[in-house]
């Protein structure tokens, strides 16, 4: 066997043991859009730990409706010591006292308790959706960033398989002295910067798919996304007035719901931090069986804080400054969205504009120019220099086609998420 083709088999065999060796690490998968989505909302952990917060928040809005237990408190006595007895509590010489209270709440502090509770849950939901539309989003993004990245080194696989033909059968030339080392070695330098690009791409991948087996909850799994989506014939994102999108994040945006929640929270608070100034009130009952001036003596008693020094007013001034504060988290949450929204939509225009102005045919054309061209360079009829050209050109433009349909997709999910719903389902 020659040595070149020794070295060949060498490469050959190494690349088909990784193959078998990846095989079997992972499983590869073909998922569908769809299918990704129920099994993220079904399996992820962290949406998982985020709705237990809205449990919890239910059940505080269930304590804040119960009311406070009454206090019962028994004096007996331990040594009657004209009797010489302990725990002397009979009819005839015992003692013991029985004192029963309830507290009062007044000002209704209790419904202010169980309606800030109230707007806590709603809260906790707005803060559950809003990660679920931040991670959906991010699932999507790396869905097609993902299946695009897949079909990039796809294409590279026609080039580099022309290339490494063409580089043993100029071997065999070179060794004859047909052809000059020269020549020999700037085909395999060519072949070798495909390769090298090709495994930056695939390392782009590997990033890409350990997020989406994170949000998917396999790390066992490789996936492949299936997706018939062409980005030059999405519907045009013309048709969608810029108002009529901001106004419609105003109404979805699950971050602006929180941060006008925050302030109707705050609104809350502060009428319940007023309410509790004016002091409770405890109302009583108790039996005393011989130690008031009468035997089986019966008390009503009545206890309320006289509000001379504390009136709250730390904790009143505190709240009215959360409102303020609030007032400028909601109007600054406000301008947020307005911005990501009009940022988004430019973007949207931007690379739809630019994939409008490319001939959807001509990466046909150039995939079919490029057989031709790698013949008419093995039967010398056009130089190293036109060849090498051409293939840099080819290797350009299927990178930029490619780019550019990932871009107008990111754009469309970034508008989507910006906007809080999707008005362009892909």
């Amino acid at each position: 066997m020659k040595i070149a083709d020794f070295k060949r088999f060498v490469i050959v065999f190494a690349c088909a043991f990784y193959s078998v060796m990846q095989s079997n690490a992972q499983d590869t998968l073909r998922i569908s859009l769809p299918d990704a989505e129920k099994q993220f909302t079904a399996k992820n952990l962290q949406l998982m730990a985020e709705k237990y917060n809205i449990d919890i928040a239910r059940a505080q809005v269930l304590q804040a409706r119960v009311y406070n237990n009454p206090n019962l408190q028994v004096v007996a006595n331990i040594y009657n010591p004209e009797q010489k007895k302990w725990f002397d509590v009979s009819n005839a010489t015992g003692e013991y006292i029985a004192n029963v209270q309830q507290l009062i709440i007044l000002a209704g502090k209790r419904n202010k308790q169980i309606k800030l509770a109230q707007t806590g849950v709603l809260m906790v939901e707005n803060r559950f959706y809003d990660l679920l539309r931040t991670l959906r989003y991010t699932l999507h993004s790396d869905f097609y960033q993902a299946g695009f990245l897949q079909q990039a080194i796809a294409a590279y696989q026609l080039p580099i398989a022309s290339l490494l033909k063409l580089t043993a059968n100029y071997a065999e030339l070179q060794a004859k002295g047909v052809i000059t080392l020269k020549e020999v070695v700037r085909v395999k330098s060519l072949l070798y910067n495909l390769q090298t690009e090709q495994t930056a791409l695939q390392n782009q991948l590997n990033d890409v798919e350990a997020e989406l087996q994170l949000l998917l909850q396999n790390n066992k799994t490789w996936f492949v996304p299936e997706t018939n989506v062409q980005a030059a014939t999405l519907p045009s994102i013309r048709q969608y007035q810029l108002p009529v999108l901001i106004d419609s994040a105003y109404t979805n945006r699950y971050d602006l719901q929180l941060a006008n929640n925050s302030l109707v929270y705050s609104q809350q608070n502060y009428s319940l931090q007023k309410a509790i100034a004016v002091p409770d009130l405890m109302a009583g009952a108790q039996f005393d069986k011989r130690g008031s001036f009468v035997n089986n003596a019966t008390f009503f008693s009545l206890a309320m804080d006289l509000p001379f020094f504390n009136r709250n007013q730390g904790n009143i001034k505190a709240a009215k400054i959360a409102v303020d504060q609030s007032n400028t988290a909601l109007a600054q949450q406000r301008l947020s969205v307005e911005n990501e929204v009009q940022q988004a939509y430019g973007k949207a225009l931007n690379t739809e504009k630019m994939l409008q102005a490319i001939d959807p045919n001509f990466q046909n054309d150039f995939d079919k120019l490029l057989k031709s061209i790698t013949e008419n360079f093995e039967k010398r009829n056009i130089s190293l220099l036109e060849f090498t050209d051409f293939y840099d050109s080819y290797k350009q433009n299927v990178l930029q086609w490619n780019q550019l349909q990932n871009e107008r997709i990111q754009a469309i999910e970034s508008l989507n998420f910006s906007i809080g719903k999707p008005i362009v389902n892909l």
